[in-house]
């Protein structure tokens, strides 16, 4: 559930929340009660931040690689970056056999606009390797098709091909 307003949250929702989790005791008339139980679960609060597109769809120049790189792997694979991944290094992780990178925001240490975010021939061997599939982002690629195809790679212009689900 969202709720924009934290006395609502914590006051109103959390509390209907704990008695469908926990069950509630319900009043049928002045002398009986029934007891209604709980579903189970749990829940936690989290705060949303801000976006990481704007209202063109473009990245926000404020979004960090661990951001995006946690969003894009959720995107590709349904499952949560896994924790080795948080920032530091273009591969993201394997899911189902395939790897997944992101060429994006000075990662492999060009901090210059689009540094290191177009896949060439250099980036391709600078980039930690996996055997298998590969599907990596950034802003371009100068590979050809039946290159991308040899490799085994299936490449993702960003912004364009991260999904905003």
């Amino acid at each position: 559930m969202v709720e924009m307003e934290k006395a609502i949250c914590q006051n109103v929702t959390s509390q209907r929340l704990r008695r469908a989790i926990e069950g509630y005791s319900h009043n049928k008339t002045d002398e009986e009660k029934t007891r209604i139980e709980g579903l189970g679960g749990g829940f936690s609060y989290s705060r949303l931040g801000p976006t990481l597109f704007d209202e063109t769809g473009a990245i926000r120049a404020e979004v960090s690689f661990a951001d995006l790189a946690a969003h894009v792997y959720f995107t590709e694979t349904g499952e949560p970056i896994p924790k080795m991944s948080k920032g530091k290094s273009p591969f993201l992780g394997v899911n189902s056999g395939v790897g997944i990178y992101l060429l994006y925001n000075g990662i492999l240490g060009d901090k210059r606009a689009n540094g290191g975010n177009v896949l060439t021939q250099k980036i391709l061997k600078s980039l930690p390797s996996h055997d298998g599939p590969k599907v990596i982002y950034g802003t371009g690629c100068r590979l050809g098709s039946a290159r991308l195809k040899r490799e085994g790679i299936v490449f993702k212009q960003i912004p364009y091909a991260i999904k905003v689900s």
